[in-house]
């Protein structure tokens, strides 16, 4: 593949040449999908030399290129809602195949598998007494069914996870059970994993404990009336029981209706049903390395979406960003490590395809793995899980991401749900933390459609990426790799 002329413009810049020289190189870039910033990061270490005015034209090259908006419009319009295990996620995976073929990706292929597959019916919730009103409510993954005509039933309320939990089971046998928590924003979205199981663990808890239907806040932080789906998960022997998420709004009605103290009746009518084994897949493409011995440079997203919304921001937006960011870094040439991307499927109702790739691929050559998995909003952070002798790989990422406006985390990086089964060995991580300050608005519910994506944020994400895979494909450090 050609070299663009940035790519010379970047290297003359480490070799000391001025930087008007670099500014006409620079201009020549509106024919290569490479950005200024991602040409730059192959070569940090003469990142003193860079002045703003460079970085500004950077900057303005890189929101020039709309590859990965256009690939989330494509992708949302095209395609749309994408749950897992039906016949939409199977027109994602022929529709992303054909995507990246068209790219010009090598070795793009599909990796199916089956799985047991969910499909919600009607949803209809009303609080019958003591103030009748109609609830905005949506189906849990996995979530049982009521009879067809519906079920009618006292509720019983309470404010939090650990309040449902300290109760006595003579509470909560034969009844509706409500629960209720506190979420709050955070930019790192730290308040998920407090408050998530909620959803997570409530209503197999409450079947356990003998409810008759479970309906929970929305975990989530908008103010709409918007309910928020997303998998619960029921203990093996333990039968589903109708588990459905009321808005925020509604949530906040019923809680003052409850602290009146007034017996609370409801009407909930859910119908979901199981469908039994159906396809799924994981769709691959890759960008060859030119040093086998060097590894797998591994960047994931997931391909399908709950079904309210069209899937913009989860996770159309991630896989926009990866192949983009892919995209960028083969156009300076070939690499020195394979890039692999990876379209996981049905991550969102239990990480199937996350864990047939870590099955299948346990014995390849993985160097290091990234997941982009949090929405289109800005990285703000980056975090590093790298052995000791590549502590300068780390530093170079992030001194390229440093004009970006990004900091260098303290933590360790995780990974995220698509890599964690190949990355459970120890395998190296980076994450680039995106700001989750609005992304729990929008998860999971109607709302997550492509008017929500943010051009500016998602290019500055594309170049974040960018910079990071092209220091990582070329490192001459030993990553992941064997010796």
């Amino acid at each position: 593949m050609k070299q663009p002329a940035l790519y010379h413009a970047a290297k003359s810049v480490g070799q000391g040449i001025g930087i008007s020289d670099f500014a006409r190189y620079s201009s020549q870039m509106s024919k290569f999908p490479l950005t200024a910033l991602a040409a730059l990061a192959f070569f940090t270490h003469a990142s003193a030399q860079i002045t703003p005015e460079a970085l500004t034209t950077a900057r303005d090259e890189a929101y020039s290129d709309t590859v990965a908006l256009d690939f989330v419009e494509s992708l949302t319009t095209e395609v749309g809602p994408r749950q897992a295990g039906t016949e939409a996620e199977g027109r994602a995976r022929a529709w992303a195949l054909a995507r990246l073929r068209g790219m010009g990706f090598a070795n793009v292929r599909l990796e199916d598998y089956q799985m047991p597959t969910w499909v919600r019916g009607e949803e209809r919730a009303t609080l019958t007494a003591p103030h009748p009103q109609v609830l905005a409510i949506t189906a849990l993954g996995n979530s049982g069914a009521t009879p067809p005509d519906g079920l009618d039933g006292d509720v019983v309320g309470f404010r939090s996870l650990a309040a449902f939990e300290a109760a006595p089971d003579s509470a909560i046998a034969g009844k509706i059970v409500y629960i209720g928590h506190a979420m709050r924003r955070s930019q790192d979205g730290s308040s998920y994993g407090a408050f998530g199981p909620v959803r997570f663990t409530g209503p197999g808890r409450a079947a356990a404990r003998g409810a008759a239907a479970i309906i929970i806040r929305s975990v989530g932080t908008d103010s709409h009336r918007n309910p928020h789906t997303g998998n619960s998960n029921f203990p093996t022997g333990v039968t589903p029981i109708p588990a459905g998420a009321i808005s925020n709004p509604d949530a906040d009605n019923l809680e003052r209706m409850m602290a009146r103290g007034t017996p609370i009746r409801l009407h909930l009518t859910l119908t979901p049903r199981d469908i039994g084994q159906q396809p799924s897949g994981n769709v691959i493409a890759e960008v060859p390395g030119s040093d086998p011995s060097a590894g797998i440079v591994l960047i994931a997203c997931h391909l399908d979406s709950w079904d309210l919304g069209t899937g913009a921001i989860d996770d159309a937006a991630g896989c926009a960003i990866i192949t983009d960011a892919a995209l960028r870094v083969a156009a300076s040439g070939r690499p020195r490590r394979t890039i692999r991307i990876l379209f996981a499927g049905a991550e969102e109702v239990g990480v199937w395809g996350g864990r047939d790739y870590g099955a299948r691929h346990a014995a390849d050559n993985h160097a290091v793995a990234l997941e982009a998995d949090f929405g289109a909003d800005r990285v703000w952070r980056a975090d590093f899980r790298l052995p000791d002798h590549a502590s300068g790989v780390a530093d170079r990422i992030s001194a390229a991401l440093a004009p970006l406006g990004i900091s260098r985390g303290r933590d360790a990086a995780t990974g995220g749900a698509d890599v964690g089964a190949i990355a459970a060995n120890g395998l190296p991580l980076v994450d680039l933390l995106q700001d989750g300050t609005r992304y729990f608005d929008l998860h999971h519910t109607p709302d997550d459609t492509f008017d929500k994506i943010d051009p500016a944020q998602l290019a500055q994400c594309v170049d974040a990426w960018a910079a990071t895979l092209a220091v990582l494909v070329n490192a001459p450090e030993r990553l992941g790799e064997a010796e």
